[in-house]
């Protein structure tokens, strides 16, 4: 049986982990044993980036092969994206931006989504549509922690996985702000490992990023 999302109200795919790693994969063969050494290190929640031809395949193996994983399509651009990423597996959908007619499909596929804001505007504008869990995007570039802390005031009910530049040393800081339920990163994915099929070594990175939510 797959794992399941969080079934309380105020519960979603950000209580998952302190960190969403963000996947691209070229090669299908290996999404299964990278899934799998994600989840090993403790990290279940995997958005894989629709930026490759590979993508919508390696969703579905790892929906299909590891169960204890909660496989997600992120780089989501259009209704036809959603479509074809519920269809392949993916049980939530992450979108670098949004639009009416995105967030309209998003809604309708029936799996949790995090749209992607940078603006203050843009997030009271998905506050009104019922929208607040939200990806923050690019997140050091668009004003990093000091931006989302100025937001958590003003706009409490709205909840972020901060995605963009961040890596192990600035993802405890994003993660200490009381309106942030996750971060996502590449980090745990070195390239030469991947590159090496080296998933002891991407298991050890994942469980070092699981480890990094502050305590208290």
């Amino acid at each position: 049986m797959p794992s399941p999302l969080p079934s309380s109200p105020s519960a979603s795919v950000l209580d998952l982990a302190p960190v969403v790693p963000v996947v691209v994969v070229t090669d299908a063969a290996d999404a299964v044993p990278l899934a799998r050494a994600l989840v090993a290190g403790g990290l279940p929640a995997i958005e894989v980036t629709l930026r490759t031809p590979a993508a919508l395949d390696a969703i579905r193996a790892i929906a299909d092969e590891v169960p204890d994983a909660v496989v997600g399509a992120g780089t989501v651009l259009s209704p036809a994206q959603v479509t074809d990423s519920v269809t392949a597996g993916a049980r939530f959908l992450v979108s670098p931006g949004w639009t009416d007619v995105l967030l309209d499909a998003m809604r309708a596929s029936g799996v949790p989504f995090l749209p992607g804001v940078s603006t203050t505007s843009e997030v009271v504008t998905l506050l009104e549509l019922g929208v607040r869990e939200m990806k923050f995007f690019p997140a050091q570039a668009a004003g990093g922690t000091a931006y989302l802390k100025s937001l958590a005031g003003p706009l409490p009910q709205a909840r972020f996985c901060p995605t963009g530049g961040i890596g192990p040393d600035s993802a405890p800081e994003y993660l200490a702000l009381p309106n942030v339920g996750c971060v996502g990163g590449s980090w745990m994915l070195p390239g030469d490992a991947v590159a090496a099929k080296d998933w002891a070594r991407v298991e050890t990175l994942a469980r070092e990023a699981a480890a990094l939510r502050p305590s208290g």
